[in-house]
């Protein structure tokens, strides 16, 4: 049974750092594309950013440069670090993975249809 766990949301101070986790189960993480999207009281989905199985990253409009995914496929475990946080950044965080053979790039990953989703983790930036 697959199962996406995300964790480690909280209540930060604009330029702050929070590092989200995704615990996987179920299917072999290292076949898959992991991403994390981010939806705002208000607004639509938002693609923040995608590590494919073969390491080529895609980032979010947003987040170049403060954000970044890594993943350890031994534990079974996706990250999102989050750095230099503005209060924009304030979202429902939740982690995808797609695959095996998932073929992202740069303009479609936020619309592919992903297979499996955590349930997300709040993050609140705000003084």
């Amino acid at each position: 049974q697959v199962h996406l766990v995300d964790s480690g949301g909280g209540l930060v101070q604009p330029g702050g750092s929070l590092r989200l986790s995704c615990g996987t189960s179920g299917f072999p993480l290292d076949d898959y594309a992991v991403a994390w999207f981010r939806r705002a009281p208000g607004k639509e989905r938002e693609g923040v950013i995608c590590e494919t199985s073969d390491g080529t990253t895609y980032y979010g409009d947003s987040v170049a440069g403060r954000f970044t995914i890594s993943r350890d496929n031994a534990k079974n475990m996706v990250y999102l670090q989050m750095d230099n946080l503005k209060p924009d950044d304030t979202a429902l965080y939740f982690c995808g993975a797609a695959g095996p053979g998932a073929i992202m790039a740069a303009t479609t990953w936020v619309q592919y249809e992903f297979d499996f989703w955590g349930q997300g983790t709040q993050v609140t930036i705000s003084s």
